[in-house]
């Protein structure tokens, strides 16, 4: 089998899967190879959602005749603003009516995608007009109704009923005898069903004589003219010439049919992202399954310099298929429909660092000093420290009273960095938890006339930790800044476990649901090999964790828990994660409106699908 790399480093980390909902079960989405995939044209997931609509009880504004009525779809962007999407057909003379008229619209998991509807009467005199053309002022408004997107999807059936409503003169909203509207949404998926196939090689030749050779696969389809489109690759294994690579997945509907070339390229990993080619076969997923059954392998060729195929180099290099099924993969919304849930949790730094340099400090009287990861610390009841040289404090937490603190409230209503980050990711979450109770913690404070704790209730009660609501959150947030003092040091690890026993024990009791820890901190943790021993056992359980990093502080050191920048995380008793499930970021905004908070949310589909694909749980549909 040779030497196969399950903890290596990010650029050798295996992505897999197709574009749309087939990921490898060993995914690790940002790598060297990632980039080298992105060149391509290879991009994430993604989800067309078509929508239908109908209504019912609509009001009749003649005496005579039913309405006639014409719906208008909107998206409703953050600042309010209204984009039109769409309008259906005129139905003519109906209170009840069901349009023809379909939209398809891409589903970001990671925003919240505002749907506003709005029903016309349409007069008689304008049935002859373009609907494109109508202006919606001379039309009689019948109602109004809004959704988030997440809405409808997550239903068991796909469908949402929601009431219209039209408002006074003086804005009060006025729902009686304004009707109901009906939307489904149906996931755009001609087939669900995937190919999983393990691909081998043996005797791959040397690229440069004295280097060792990492291989890897890359498997692209072919379209018109010829060009070739990335689908799926391999994980790399280190120094091997005879590798057998994981599991890949190809879904049908990507490729075309069984019957499309398919082009399978072996390359030599280089981390300058520069990978070198060794060899490839053009064969379609009807061929492969040959080759599997016959148990007979494919010898690769290098292409000629002219493009001349008579002139391609055939290698000994020979590429095997050792397993070629067909199974059905269900996407990340059929297991939404089908009874999951995801369940939002926070954790706040409470913690007051306070950094100095050796040479920078001098110690006063009945000051004792101590250390912990290099940093030196000042316990709160010592004396104040004087710079010698140049050193400075950087408490960036500072005292919350004070307006350069990353705690400070703003009396004006301006949010904090803290703030921030959990409504950005509490907003989007909140739409999959259906209580919308949310376990809040926070670390590295003291009580008042207590010794520090390091996971505590956020809303001060010593029996349970739920809140409700983001607005929730945010109270007991306030709250314990002005009932706890800031200390330290900065710990991890208490908090990731209680995270852990509750997706545990949720688990235990068959629970269908998978949970998100957001982690805030304004600095780099203490306790890195015990964070470390949490995530790794964390990994096994329906968890992700994202670690949001406030301030200027460096957190360099923090990206070793990111396996996407890293190698795969090891316990100290020499366990490796089963998977990746920590992502960390600095926070700050970028110029599209989406956060990198959001943006970070985009990857949560694909963890949770490795979650439940690897333990062959199903949805309930």
């Amino acid at each position: 089998m040779g030497n196969r790399l399950s903890e290596v480093a990010a650029g050798r980390a295996a992505i897999g899967g197709t574009a749309a909902d087939f990921l490898n079960l060993a995914a690790a989405p940002i790598d060297a190879v990632e980039n080298f995939l992105r060149s391509r044209g290879h991009h994430g997931l993604f989800s067309q959602i078509e929508l239908s609509f109908s209504a019912s009880g609509l009001r009749d504004r003649d005496v005579l005749f039913k309405s006639n009525p014409m719906m208008v779809l909107y998206a409703r962007g953050k600042n309010g603003a209204l984009e039109e999407l769409c309008r259906t057909e005129v139905v003519l003379n109906s209170s009840s009516p069901r349009w023809i008229t379909k939209h398809t619209l891409i589903y970001h998991f990671e925003v919240v995608q505002v749907l506003v509807f709005r029903v016309y009467d349409v007069d008689t005199q304008f049935h002859n007009v373009d609907i494109k053309m109508l202006d919606l002022d001379e039309q009689q408004f019948l109602g109004e109704a809004t959704c988030a997107l997440s809405q409808i999807i997550t239903q068991p059936d796909k469908s949402l009923t929601i009431d219209l409503y039209t408002e006074d003169s003086v804005g009060s909203t006025l729902s009686k005898n304004c009707g109901k509207l009906m939307v489904h949404g149906e996931e755009c998926i001609s087939s669900k069903t995937a190919i999983e196939m393990v691909f081998r090689c043996s005797d791959l030749e040397y690229k440069y004589l004295f280097s060792r050779t990492d291989p890897f696969l890359l498997i692209s389809k072919v379209v018109e003219a010829g060009a070739q489109i990335p689908i799926c690759k391999t994980e790399v294994i280190r120094n091997d010439l005879n590798p057998i690579w994981k599991s890949v997945f190809v879904n049908i509907q990507q490729v075309g049919s069984k019957d499309s070339p398919l082009i399978i390229e072996c390359y030599n990993f280089n981390s300058n992202g520069k990978h070198d080619l060794m060899g490839k076969v053009q064969r379609s997923l009807v061929e492969l399954e040959n080759i599997h059954n016959n148990g007979q392998g494919e010898n690769l060729f290098l292409p000629s310099a002219d493009g001349q195929n008579h002139d391609n180099k055939v290698l000994k290099s020979q590429l095997f298929v050792e397993k070629f099924t067909e199974s059905v993969q269900y996407t990340f919304l059929d297991y939404l429909a089908g009874g999951f849930e995801l369940n939002f949790m926070v954790a706040v730094d409470f913690t007051v660092q306070h950094k100095f340099t050796i040479a920078a400090l001098v110690e006063e009287s009945g000051c004792v000093l101590f250390t912990l990861r290099n940093h030196l610390w000042v316990p709160q009841n010592a004396n104040p420290l004087r710079p010698l040289l140049s050193g400075s404090t950087a408490a960036s937490n500072g005292n919350p009273r004070l307006p350069d603190s990353l705690h400070y409230i703003d009396p004006s209503g301006r949010p904090n960095a803290y703030q921030r980050a959990i409504v950005e990711v509490g907003e989007v979450l909140q739409l999959y938890d259906s209580d919308k109770r949310f376990p809040t913690w926070g670390f590295g404070a003291r009580p008042i006339d207590g010794p520090v704790c390091h996971c505590f209730n956020l809303n001060g009660s010593s029996h349970y930790c739920e809140v409700e609501g983001i607005q929730g959150i945010l109270m007991a947030y306030t709250s314990a800044l002005l009932n706890v003092s800031l200390a330290g040091p900065t710990l991890f690890g208490p908090v990731i476990s209680t995270a852990a026993l509750i997706a545990s024990q949720s688990v235990a009791n068959g629970g269908r649901k998978y949970f998100v820890l957001l982690i805030i901190t304004d600095g780099v943790v203490t306790d890195l090999q015990e964070t470390k021993d949490a995530i790794v056992k964390a990994s096994d359980l329906p968890l992700s964790i994202l670690i949001v990093g406030v301030g200027g502080a460096d957190f360099k050191e923090m990206e070793v828990l990111d396996a996407d920048k890293g190698e795969r995380l090891e316990s100290s008793y020499g366990r490796v994660a089963s998977r990746d499930i920590v992502q960390f970021i600095p926070f700050r905004e970028v110029q599209s409106g989406l956060s990198v908070v959001q943006a970070f949310l985009a990857e949560l589909p694909a963890q949770f699908l490795t979650y439940v694909r690897s333990r062959n749980i199903q949805p309930n549909l």
